[in-house]
């Protein structure tokens, strides 16, 4: 680690901080190289970047400045709770604080891939040591001790052999002028503290109580209000616009024609400004605009759905192959071949989009549900053509997010409008715009199949039709392959099957996608896990023990193990279904077993789910629970409730009347294990959801026979 220098005046500027502190950050010069721990005492005014930092002021207090957006998944408490335990200091004297977009400063502050945890935890771990080790030496030498003599505990610096005390405040403008060490020696997980401990989270009273700013809670003096008139197909543009009756709504003050950036795709609309959100709403409502839709292919499901089938039997784009597929599968004892579908989903938060901005001639300003602030912070800069130094993102509380915040869209259209109107304003998306407009995860096609000889997988392809999420921006290479269609499959089976090909065949379509909870892995692993089920069945072996001989490597053994411990795999009975699935998503492993049974009105009923996460280094235990709960339920819509429809490239369902979310009498009793291990941190917000429909299906199969290859299904006609 090399010591670093960054003007102290302008740190304390910028954290908006005052008197004494100390102050450490992270400077990344690459994302591929682990962090720097700078001193920001010297004053010569030198740039650094960046990513997140801790200060003590001399009170004692500290302040930690989280780049990432908390959306639910635990982030605001997590990242607290590394740097409190290095530093040796109660949770309670940890505020935290959100920071504005700034790439240059901050490094990569996009909010997805599960990766907040697994992609800082040795930085933030290292510079909470750091703090703590230059606060002893500041100790050891106002008590002319050696530093090996005293030790940190609650905020305080103790000296062993006479008891004396000095607290992180009274020691801070000592401690401010040295320079941290160049080597810290960290925690064994066994002596952690706060790490692995249930914790409660420091967000959710003030979600309870109303203290939390969600992005429609923001105001600014003279913002204006708007919602925005879009075309139902996704490419329509503009023709004519009759807003005589909007006009006479009172409170309306505009009707503008406004853009939205999607995928670098200008698309239109008309907002309707107003003085307040109800009575833009209620203009919006008389408003008439004709839309011009030549051109625009006329996409319905079924017809989608068709073109993928033929698409899955067809040439693929090979993206990762071993050995010799055809010839082996064309030797095979046992050929196997099936299809699976699944749906196009909305992200549907429960928080829809809604966007602050304020554009004068000299500066950008936005307020919001953000969980990329760094691409938005891009994306106005480019197009207002606006220095990015002159253009502030600001992180307010997300309820919910799933990818569908990190999307440029929303910020890019409510900046447009400011500036047309020359004042802040508020746009809020309704329920049915944000349900209708996408961009939605895409719906699949796969068709895998495999060889089997004595039992055993000699050969296997999967081939997955659809819309690539990587593909929308014009001029996107199409021939080129989708590296994402392996997501989800853990990794040893690429070194236990001795022949396979891995590849997609990409759908063209103006329905924007993007991604969703656990991007490709979440209709990947339904496909995948079903069929190695269906393999199981085919070789006539346990599909846990049929899974296991692949999975050699000593994790997967462990896990394994641990979900047939927990599940009473082995003492399962007749008449029972149970299913099981194991996939990898974001450097996590989880296995799920769901448990079913036959209800005496008809139907299947699930009776309980256990999970067995293995992310590696982790963090509190109850936000990976929490997480993983949330990851199932999710998983149980998407598998038998919701799918969103299209007929004539519009969407059909528009609200929670017609896209059904599990209700909470329907949520089964679910238990969740932690893994411990030294593996490195791998993701939790995400990872849990994928193996829930598989472990699912491959249950009802298990008790009634009946394979479930196209979702979603009902549970109450299998």
């Amino acid at each position: 680690m090399k010591t670093k220098n960054l003007s102290r005046r302008n740190f304390i500027k910028l954290s908006g901080m005052t008197g004494t502190v100390l102050s450490l950050g992270m400077y990344i010069p690459s994302w591929s190289k682990e962090a720097d721990i700078i001193n920001l005492n010297t004053n010569n005014g030198s740039s650094v970047e960046l990513n997140a930092w801790i200060s003590i002021d001399t009170s004692g207090k500290i302040t930690l400045t989280n780049h990432r957006a908390e959306m639910g998944q635990g982030s605001y408490q997590s990242v607290a709770q590394i740097l409190a335990e290095e530093l040796e200091v109660d949770m309670n004297q940890v505020t935290i604080v959100f920071a504005s977009g700034n790439s240059a400063k901050y490094g990569s502050q996009v909010t997805g891939g599960s990766s907040t945890i697994r992609g800082s935890y040795k930085r933030l771990l290292r510079l909470g040591a750091s703090a703590r080790e230059m606060l002893i030496q500041a100790a050891a030498k106002k008590w002319n001790v050696d530093p090996s003599s005293c030790h940190a505990e609650n905020a305080q610096v103790i000296h062993q052999s006479t008891g004396r005390k000095l607290s992180y405040g009274e020691l801070v403008e000592a401690a401010s002028k040295m320079t941290p060490p160049s080597n810290v020696k960290l925690k064994h997980p066994g002596e952690y503290k706060i790490l692995r401990k249930p914790l409660p989270r420091q967000d959710t009273p003030m979600k309870v109580n109303g203290k939390a700013i969600f992005g429609t809670d923001f105001r600014l003096p003279g913002m204006l209000f708007a919602v925005v008139e879009r075309s139902p197909r996704f490419e329509g543009k503009v023709k004519n616009i009759d807003d005589r009756e909007t006009l006479k709504v009172p409170g309306v003050k505009a009707v503008v024609k406004v853009y939205r950036d999607t995928f670098s795709h200008l698309r239109e609309g008309v907002a309707v400004v107003a003085d307040s959100y109800w009575s833009a709403l209620q203009g919006r409502k008389v408003l008439k605009v004709e839309w011009d839709e030549t051109g625009i292919p006329q996409h319905n499901t079924a017809q989608l759905y068709e073109r993928m089938r033929e698409m899955a039997k067809g040439d693929i784009i090979s993206y990762r192959t071993k050995g010799n597929f055809s010839d082996a599968f064309a030797r095979a004892e046992k050929k196997v071949e099936y299809f699976y579908e699944t749906p196009y989903e909305s992200h549907s938060c429960m928080e829809p989009l809604n966007c602050t901005a304020h554009v004068t001639d000299d500066k950008i300003e936005i307020w919001g549900p953000i969980q990329a602030p760094d691409w938005i912070q891009s994306n106005l800069s480019a197009h207002f053509k606006m220095p990015m130094d002159k253009v502030i993102v600001n992180m307010t509380f997300l309820g919910g997010g799933f990818g569908r915040k990190a999307f440029t869209d929303y910020t890019y259209e409510a900046a447009y409008l400011s500036k047309e109107i020359k004042a802040p304003v508020q746009i809020v998306w309704t329920r049915e715009d944000d349900m209708t407009i996408g961009p939605f995860r895409p719906g699949m096609v796969y068709r895998c199949a495999a060889g089997l000889n004595n039992g055993r997988i000699s050969a296997l392809e999967t081939k997955m039709a659809g819309q690539n999420m990587g593909q929308q921006e014009p001029g996107a290479d199409r021939k080129g392959y989708n590296d994402s269609v392996t997501e989800g499959l853990l990794e040893p089976y690429f070194n236990s099957i001795p022949h396979y090909t891995f590849g997609d065949a990409p759908l063209e379509s103006p329905i924007p996608v993007m991604w969703w909870r656990s991007v490709y892995a979440s209709t990947n692993g339904f496909a995948y896990e079903s069929f190695f089920d269906e393999l199981a069945a085919e070789a006539g072996q346990d599909p846990l023990a049929f899974r296991r001989q692949y999975l050699w490597e000593e994790r997967y053994q462990h896990l394994i193990d641990k979900l047939e411990e927990v599940s009473g795999w082995k003492q399962r009975k007749k008449n029972e279904g149970y299913g099981v699935a194991i996939t990898e998503c974001f450097s996590s492993i989880v296995g799920e077993v769901v448990k079913v049974s036959r209800k005496s009105s008809g139907g299947i009923k699930i009776d309980k789910v256990w999970a067995v996460m293995d992310c590696g280094w982790y963090v509190n235990p109850d936000i990976i629970r929490a997480q993983v709960e949330g990851s199932i339920v999710m998983a149980l819509g998407a598998a038998t409730k919701h799918e969103t429809t299209f007929k004539n490239s519009m969407a059909v369902e528009k609200n929670f009347d017609t896209y059904k979310m599990p209700r909470i009498h329907e949520i089964p009793e679910i238990e969740v294990y932690v893994m411990d291990n030294d593996e490195k941190a791998g993701g939790v917000g995400e990872p849990g959801l994928p193996p829930f429909t598989p472990a699912l299906t491959n249950a009802i199969f298990d008790l009634t026979g009946k394979r479930i290859r196209k979702l979603p299904f009902s549970l109450d006609t299998v």
